[in-house]
């Protein structure tokens, strides 16, 4: 699963890379992105394997879900992840424009890094 950013709109659009997901990764927040999903107005359905088609999300889902993976990438342990969800769940809108920002900026691996400490306590 690979989950960009668009800018623009009718026929001038760029595309940019948010984040890349392999299928055991994106199975670990399944939840939250059943939760994009429905928020951006789609059917669960719409998610497949062979799927080739882009699943457009709304610019405020599409924020959560890119803080949820880039914040749990790199950890394995279900209840970890769990916890890092429902953090970054409970976040305001303002909040996870503020840490998607510091996790896209030049300092982004120390920046995912703070998010997870954060909402591990």
């Amino acid at each position: 699963m690979t989950l960009e950013e668009t800018y623009g709109e009718n026929g001038g659009t760029i595309t940019a890379p948010v984040t890349t997901a392999t299928p055991v990764q994106a199975g670990r927040v399944v939840d939250a992105l059943f939760v994009a999903i429905r928020k951006a107005g789609h059917q669960p359905s719409v998610l497949a394997f062979k799927r080739k088609a882009p699943i457009r999300l709304g610019e405020a889902e599409g924020v959560r879900l890119a803080l949820v993976l880039l914040a749990s990438q790199p950890i394995a342990k279900h209840e970890r992840v769990r916890a890092l969800v429902a953090g970054i769940n409970a976040m305001s809108i303002e909040e996870t424009y503020y840490w998607y920002s510091k996790c896209m900026g030049l300092d982004g691996n120390r920046a995912r890094k703070a998010l997870r400490t954060l909402l591990a306590d």
